[in-house]
């Protein structure tokens, strides 16, 4: 199947569209595609067919975008069900974030799901813009364009309805990171920050800002955390991973103490500055054993930084460092690699992800913080040391 985003012209510049709410029935069985007169429709790529009551496709997933008028936060809801059918249906929305894992409806029954989707644009007020990328014009331009994306997946996933409204008063839980926490645009690669959105409720949105190859200094040079001040709010929180890259950086004085320090103070000064709460994460590791079975350090000084940052600016710390090096150790030398995308030692598939997002909820919930009281309630307890087991595990790849 050819991917839809591959197929999209970019779009970045904001087109006028009443603020009410947008409402879609498909009782019908039927659904146009999109186009851009309309502004919302079903992306090509996907063979729709009539259910009763509602939507599917031939071969799963299919794909809904409606254009919005500006930036910002809105209240999804999805009806799911089918007159007729058993329907087992996972949301994600925009790149790939994972919003209702799986909603299971029996013959005649429908449900209601919603949810928070947080939308962006490069532009930043004054003329400026965000130095995107090139693949984040063409192959992650869902990221960036004016339009919310909602995908539908599973064995059986079908539609009925959906309505968007905007929801400006919501906290949003923004993150600066790197590949190992963005928004990936393709399989088999995943994020824990993708998989976030799943484990809060919808009374907190998720903005992802993190981008594959950043490190802190990168991040500011590219005007990606003079965007985000642009958009937060006094109440939001900002979660900040890096570490990957930074450890790449060349040139004199240039180290985890000394340069990366500094610049994680910057990043905390100007989030209080706009009255958000900074919570520091150490990067994961990389899937790397010595001869005895334990994970080995390939992040030299950059996890401990990031815990003395912590301790000097009083902020909270979730250590993502410690707790995967649980789980890779819980699943051994031999099964760690399926947590992770194919052949790869540093970026991880929807798995690995997965598991990774439940640790950060975890350390969340453990310390009290006060974004821990947005945690979905149906979330239960996680261990590191006792992962999920990948026989269970179903959130289904996308085609």
């Amino acid at each position: 199947m050819i991917s839809p985003m591959n197929l999209r012209i970019p779009l970045l510049l904001l087109v006028a569209l009443p603020l009410s709410a947008q409402k879609f029935d498909f009782s019908s069985g039927k659904g146009d595609l999109y186009t851009a007169e309309r502004g919302s429709g079903f992306e090509e790529g996907a063979v729709l067919k009539p259910g009763a009551g509602s939507i599917t496709a031939e071969k799963p997933p299919f794909y809904f975008s409606a254009r919005v008028p500006a930036e910002g936060n809105y209240r999804v809801t999805v009806t799911l069900g089918d007159r007729e059918a058993a329907t087992v249906t996972t949301v994600k929305a925009e790149l790939r974030r994972l919003m209702v894992e799986k909603v299971e409806t029996k013959p005649g029954e429908f449900v209601k799901r919603t949810f928070l989707v947080n939308t962006r644009t490069p532009a930043i007020p004054g003329g400026a813009t965000v130095k995107l990328k090139d693949r984040e014009k063409t192959s992650e331009i869902w990221a960036w364009d004016d339009r919310i994306t909602l995908e539908f997946t599973n064995a059986h996933p079908s539609l009925a309805a959906i309505e968007i409204e905007k929801a400006p008063d919501v906290p949003t839980l923004f993150i600066a990171g790197d590949s190992t926490s963005t928004d990936q645009g393709r399989e088999p690669f995943n994020s824990w920050g993708q998989m976030l959105p799943r484990f809060l409720t919808s009374e907190i949105a998720v903005a992802n800002h993190g981008e594959s190859g950043e490190s802190l200094r990168g991040f500011i040079g590219e005007r990606r955390l003079e965007k985000l001040l642009t958009v937060v709010r006094p109440g939001d929180f900002l979660l900040i991973q890096m570490g990957h890259n930074d450890q790449k950086e060349k040139g004199e004085g240039v180290g985890a103490f000394t340069t990366y320090k500094a610049s994680l103070k910057r990043f905390i000064a100007d989030a209080r500055e706009k009255g958000v709460t900074p919570i520091l994460v150490t990067p994961m590791h990389r899937n790397n054993f010595d001869a005895e079975g334990h994970v080995a350090n390939t992040l030299g000084d950059y996890p401990e930084a990031v815990r003395q940052t912590a301790a000097e600016e009083k902020v909270a710390l979730i250590d993502l460092n410690a707790m995967s090096k649980l789980f890779y150790e819980a699943l051994g030398p031999a099964q760690t690699p399926k947590a992770f995308a194919d052949g790869d030692t540093t970026h991880h598939n929807n798995y690995g992800s997965y598991e990774l997002a439940r640790c950060l909820i975890q350390s969340l919930r453990d310390q009290k913080l006060p974004l821990s009281k947005y945690l979905a309630p149906d979330v239960p307890p996680f261990d590191p040391s006792h992962p999920d087991p990948l026989s269970t595990f179903t959130i289904p790849a996308d085609q």
